[in-house]
């Protein structure tokens, strides 16, 4: 049996390294990079660090508008299919190579398996928000990792076989967090102390690309009275750069400034962090399985369930209620296993297996 993975960006890399083991081990596994992102820091080093075999195709489509970028995708992922006729294609997430995987898959005539179904933020200026509601509906396999988001998908009424899995970040963050712990020296190399900082990150299109949102972020910051460590994603750069942002935050004495990290850096320095402030999914649900209190840098999230235990707080851009979040808030409950067991990309192997052999 064939699976072929379509990844292309830092989240869908973060999963490959979950199911990747167990992939090669059941199946003849090709893996397609489409090359969205295409930045050391954002490609190259997770596959270092995740021991990830090189992957059998880079597309390298780049940056570009979404419908070049997509369109680029669509027509090289294609190509590839019609060559190696695989038994299921798996697609990732919510990026744009997950949309262009599935798309391509579907129009070829091979069937789809999504990893983190049914996950919906249900504001449809997300560009990520389009992505996945469009996967969900033309895939075969659906994997959820909350009850949630098993709910979202039956209320939508998906054709595809829909399985609560739990999520696949918690078998990765398992496994490496003590490999972080001791090779990360990134704690030393910032000169930070743990739990003397708190972690930023901003990536979102929401926010990248509102100059009100991100200017209202960026007067939050230097108000902050903690060290902030904050490393800048290139879209993010760019918007802070066009914006005459980026000397400001370099400015303020309380910002650490750095390039994107690698994983095992991040999720050491998320570990140690106070708190953090984000706009993405994945560091939510980082930070809550690493019992960080996190701050969410947007009005609504995929990961409800985080901010109903209390452990997350949804805060928007307002650069008050962010100032004020960082000083007041605090987790108000337990963590409880919500994520999985950490054998989630076991689960799924599986299952694909006993899918494809009976049918």
């Amino acid at each position: 049996m064939k699976v072929l993975s379509v990844v292309g960006a830092r989240p869908n890399f973060v999963k490959l390294a979950a199911v990747e083991p167990y992939f090669s081990k059941l199946f003849d596994h090709v893996v397609v990079h489409t090359g969205q992102h295409y930045d050391y820091e954002l490609s190259r080093v997770f596959l270092e660090h995740f021991d990830i075999p090189e992957p059998h195709y880079f597309l390298g489509v780049g940056s570009g508008l979404h419908g070049y970028q997509v369109g680029e995708m669509v027509k090289r992922v294609e190509k590839v299919l019609l060559g190696e006729k695989p038994d299921l294609v798996v697609v990732y997430g919510d990026t744009n190579s997950t949309l262009a995987g599935a798309l391509a898959a579907v129009k070829a005539g091979f069937r789809v398996a999504h990893v983190e179904a049914g996950l919906r933020s249900y504001n449809m200026m997300m560009p990520e928000e389009i992505n996945r509601r469009v996967v969900d509906h033309v895939s075969w396999l659906l994997f959820a990792p909350t009850k949630t988001a098993v709910e979202n998908l039956k209320r939508e009424g998906m054709l595809g076989y829909i399985y609560l899995t739990g999520d696949v970040h918690m078998d990765v963050l398992q496994r490496w967090i003590e490999v972080a712990e001791a090779k990360s020296r990134i704690i030393k190399k910032l000169g930070l102390k743990s739990k003397g900082y708190i972690v930023a990150t901003i990536h979102r299109a929401e926010n990248t690309d509102n100059a009100e949102n991100l200017k209202k972020i960026v007067a939050a910051l230097p108000n902050i009275p903690y060290k902030v460590v904050f490393p800048i994603h290139p879209r993010t750069r760019n918007a802070l750069t066009n914006l005459g942002l980026l000397n400001q935050l370099e400015k303020a004495k309380n910002i650490v400034l750095t390039k994107p990290l690698g994983y095992l850096d991040f999720i050491k320095l998320l570990k140690h962090a106070w708190k953090v402030m984000t706009d993405s999914g994945g560091v939510q649900r980082e930070a809550y399985l690493l019992g960080v209190p996190c701050i969410v840098l947007r009005n609504e999230t995929e990961w409800k369930e985080l901010v109903e235990i209390g452990w997350a707080k949804l805060v928007g851009t307002d650069s008050d209620k962010i100032v004020g979040a960082v000083k007041s808030f605090e987790p108000s409950g337990e963590r409880p296993p919500l994520l999985g067991d950490g054998r989630v990309a076991e689960m799924i192997a599986n299952i694909i297996q006993e899918k494809l052999t009976i049918t």
